[in-house]
Order: C-alpha cells, then structure tokens, then sequence
C-alpha cells in the first residue's frame, strides 16, 4: 500500500477586491448624476381642470412648473390666487419673465407646464401668458387630469 499525499493548490482562493472601490465610486457618480432629488413644496392649492384628450411628456428634466391657485395659509384656509414657482411665491407678475428668461438660457427646450386651479382668476392666466410669450418660452404646457365618461 502506497501513502497518497494531498497536494494543496499553490494559488489563493481570496476574490480580489483592489478594484472594488473604483466601482464603488464609479456607480455612486452614476446614480447621482441620473437622479432628479427636487421636490417642489406646494404652498397654493391646485385642483387641476378635467380634459379629454391628454398627452403625457416623456421628459420631465425639461419642464418648469408654474403653479397657480389660492395660497395656503395656517389653520387649512386658503387665501388669494398667488403665482408658485419652484418654491417661492411671486407677487409681482413681471417677475415670471425675468425667471423663465434665466431657465430659458439653461436650458433651450424649457417646456412650461401651468398647474393652474380649476377656479383661478382667467385675468391672471392671461397676464402669466403674456410674460412667458416677452420671456421666449413658447412651449407652454397645461396639466390637466383625464377626464372620465
């Protein structure tokens, strides 16, 4: 009878982890890049009008919301029709054409989407069209819910 001797393999079994990190980082920049954190706080009220035929943009990257409704104040009263953009409330009208101006610039297929409550002041809607149209942005959006028959 023979002895048998076990050979024992000479290389390491261990993963090798020296380039995890550069993955790691890699997929971090990845996922911040691509992710849009921008939360807007509403502070008017938007009950949107009804439609029947509805178009839903794809890109939301290059939208900016207008809102306009009553403004929310303490106790859930709700106060004068007010213009919201991003998260600051606009008092003088002529200012939606300065800002839009500047979102404009940076970025050249600026799509402006209304949210507009379903019983705000037409006078309003109309003064804000007038300064997106001295503004340049003549994409214009309204959103709307779907109407059910």
């Amino acid at each position: 009878m023979g002895h048998f001797e076990k050979k024992s393999a000479k290389t390491s079994q261990d993963v090798p982890t020296s380039a995890m990190p550069d993955v790691v980082f890699m997929l971090l920049i990845f996922f911040m890049v691509t992710t849009v954190l921008r939360e807007v706080t509403l502070q008017v009220k938007v009950d949107f009008a009804k439609a029947e035929n509805i178009e839903k943009i794809e890109q939301k990257r290059l939208v900016s919301y207008i809102y306009v409704g009553p403004q929310k104040l303490s106790g859930n009263k709700l106060g004068p029709t007010k213009i919201q953009i991003d998260d600051s409330i606009i008092d003088d009208v002529s200012a939606v054409r300065n800002i839009m101006y500047d979102k404009l610039r940076e970025q050249p297929k600026l799509i402006v989407s209304l949210r507009v409550h379903d019983e705000a002041e037409f006078g309003k809607i109309t003064d804000i069209q007038e300064e997106l149209r001295e503004a340049g942005t003549l994409r214009i959006n309204y959103s709307t819910k779907q109407e059910v028959n």
